[in-house]
């Protein structure tokens, strides 16, 4: 890549999406590359015999009026970018130009130029936005952000209710973009992870309204609408061939479980390998596996006779006549408590003390109390005073939503597999023992032979270096380190000579080395060129990634100016925080710049896809 070509200005003759597109492809060019491709522009300049400033004859001018539409997406786990893609799609059906454009490389510069915007945003975490969208949204909330007077908008929300925050990175957008003037065309919608129908619904509402907002008129083609969760296959299967995917994950066999960690250590952290033969499904390093997981039995128990039920409860479903039990193990989320789902049953219970709780319009005190409970424990503290039915607590409950892990493997490396790399979660709250529902399932529920429902899901916001040449620098602390065991696997099975350094941390070097044999022969084979590790439990002092960070400053920093790719997985709340922080600190010192610079260059490798993160 080349530092000397700039970014198109803001007086360039390109609408927001050419401009975004341009300035996209422009970082990515080499100087020769460049200068072909300003030769060939010329070249067609010449041939339409218009000289280099024009590439379309005079006198050719569409025929209909061009009406743009902007749609900006901020995707963590890429939800929210095929949502997008898809109303480009309806978008061109009704009329309009539409381009549809990653918030991460949107010119903010633009923004008051634009006439028709549709934003599509999820909401990472407790309330924040997806990695991709925050330099927006900072700009969007701030100080600087333009008056939007004319701009016609509107806003589809993407969330999970399981978190005390949701939707909010949506509801924020539609909330500042009114305060800027800017007309809503319709009420925002906020889906939980079940978004395909509220997005199809959300699309036959908008897309009409947009274009009656913008003028298009009644003239245009009615737009098919069809919401495809996964991306549709490049051939038409045989009949007989199963397509397999988020709305239909692959019963996958077991193949391995082996627990990573000594027989001292307080973790158990499993690797696992599951067999893909027969699924069709692929991935690259850096994508990720959703797992379907199952309840453990004894907390679905304990739901239904809080709910004041049986297990053996016969109920009918799309798959005939089972128990409640058997129900509510493999199909529902009976432990996630959110305020959405008191409402539910509140309207089920009536229970007065409740009723108190939720209409005392204090958020942070019904979130206190939210904080650290189950369902159960809903059920439990607040009994219902009414009777009802199995549909009703079935209706008041959430289809089991997938877990999302890093993928541990190259599938160049293992044919055929996937691997994992599980901690198993358990924790105490309110004088309870809890787990985490899916890493126990895996961890403890499961052996060779099983099978679990998984799919696998590409994330385009974490992937090894086109050039196998360049080099790499991982911060995988614990189970971070699962895609990291994938990008170095990769490049051993391709044979890339770009230079490979790895940072990882955890407890005790004795017992939680996660694949220490493994990295031991990799840096023997000189396939991984450094291996800095920290044990925060075998020193008075707690050392962890960062601090191993800044011992190593200067050479982190001759790396980067080599064109090194940086990536952090694992902790977001502390350790990508803290290790954030030390790059900076390292710009700072080793550039010989200010914080503000160093910040500033620290962006710019985000923006340019050298820092990546995979944080949870």
């Amino acid at each position: 890549m080349t530092d000397s070509i700039n970014p198109l200005p803001d007086r360039a003759p390109f609408d927001p999406a050419q401009t975004a597109a341009i300035n996209a492809l422009i970082p990515s060019l080499s100087a020769p590359q460049a200068a072909w491709l300003g030769g060939y522009l010329t070249g067609l300049g010449q041939v339409a015999g218009q000289g280099s400033t024009a590439l379309v004859p005079a006198g050719s001018a569409p025929s209909v009026p061009i009406f743009p539409l902007t749609i900006l997406y901020g995707s963590e786990s890429g939800n929210a970018e095929g949502c997008a893609h898809q109303l480009v799609r309806v978008a061109e059906e009704t009329g309009f130009k539409a381009a549809a454009i990653d918030m991460s490389v949107y010119e903010s510069s633009h923004l008051a130029r634009e006439k028709n915007v549709l934003i599509v945003v999820s909401t990472w975490g407790e309330g924040d936005p997806p990695e991709p969208a925050i330099e927006f949204h900072s700009f969007v909330m701030g100080d600087k952000a333009p008056s939007l007077n004319g701009l016609n908008y509107a806003v589809f929300a993407l969330g999970d209710t399981s978190y005390a925050e949701f939707c909010a990175c949506g509801k924020q957008f539609d909330a500042r973009f009114a305060d800027l003037g800017a007309h809503r065309i319709c009420d925002r919608v906020e889906a939980d992870v079940d978004f395909e129908k509220p997005f199809a619904d959300w699309m036959k509402t908008v897309m009409p309204r947009m274009a009656k907002a913008a003028g298009v008129g009644d003239a245009s083609p009615a737009p098919s609408i069809e919401v495809r969760a996964e991306q549709a296959p490049t051939s038409v299967p045989a009949p007989t061939e199963i397509l397999y995917g988020k709305k239909n994950p692959f019963p996958a066999p077991v193949k391995s479980l082996i627990n990573l960690n000594g027989r001292t250590s307080a973790k158990r952290t499993c690797h696992i390998e599951f067999s893909l033969e027969g699924s069709g499904l692929d991935y690259l390093p850096g994508d990720v596996v959703g797992i379907i997981p199952k309840n453990d039995p004894s907390v679905v128990e304990g739901v239904i006779r809080a709910a004041g039920f049986r297990n053996d409860e016969a109920v009918e479903d799309e798959q005939g006549t089972r128990s409640l039990a058997e129900i509510l193990e493999s199909g529902y989320d009976v432990t996630g408590l959110n305020v959405s789902l008191m409402k539910k049953y509140a309207a089920l219970a009536g229970n007065s003390d409740l009723d108190a709780l939720l209409g005392d319009d204090n958020k942070e005190k019904i979130k206190d109390w939210v904080w650290g409970r189950e369902i159960e424990d809903l059920l439990l503290a607040y009994p219902s005073k009414s009777s009802y039915g199995v549909d009703q607590l079935l209706g008041m409950l959430r289809k089991m939503p997938p877990r999302l892990y890093s993928i541990a493997s190259s599938l160049r490396a293992h044919p055929q597999e996937v691997h994992l790399t599980v901690g198993a979660v358990y924790y105490n709250t309110h004088g309870r023992d809890r787990k985490g529902v899916c890493s126990t399932y895996l961890c403890d529920r499961i052996g060779e032979g099983d099978q679990v429902m998984l799919y696998t899901h590409h994330n385009k916001n974490f992937s090894l270096p086109e050039n196998g040449e360049t080099p790499i620098i991982m911060i995988g602390p614990g189970t971070g380190i699962a895609p990291f065991r994938a990008f170095v696997e990769e490049r051993a099975a391709l044979g890339d000579k770009g230079k490979n350094w790895l940072f990882f941390g955890d407890q005790h070097f004795n017992s939680d080395f996660l694949y220490q044999l493994e990295w031991q022969d990799y840096l023997k084979r000189g396939v991984l060129t450094r291996l800095a590790v920290a044990f925060s439990r075998d020193t008075d002092h707690k050392v962890y990634v960062q601090h191993r960070m800044k011992e190593a400053a200067r050479d982190i920093y001759a790396w980067m100016k080599e064109g090194a790719f940086f990536y952090v997985c694992g902790d977001a709340n502390r350790m990508a925080k803290d290790v954030h922080q030390a790059l900076i600190e390292i710009y700072a010192e080793q550039g010989d710049m200010g914080i503000d610079a160093a910040e500033t260059a620290v962006k710019e490798l985000q923006k340019s896809k050298r820092y990546q993160r995979d944080v949870y």
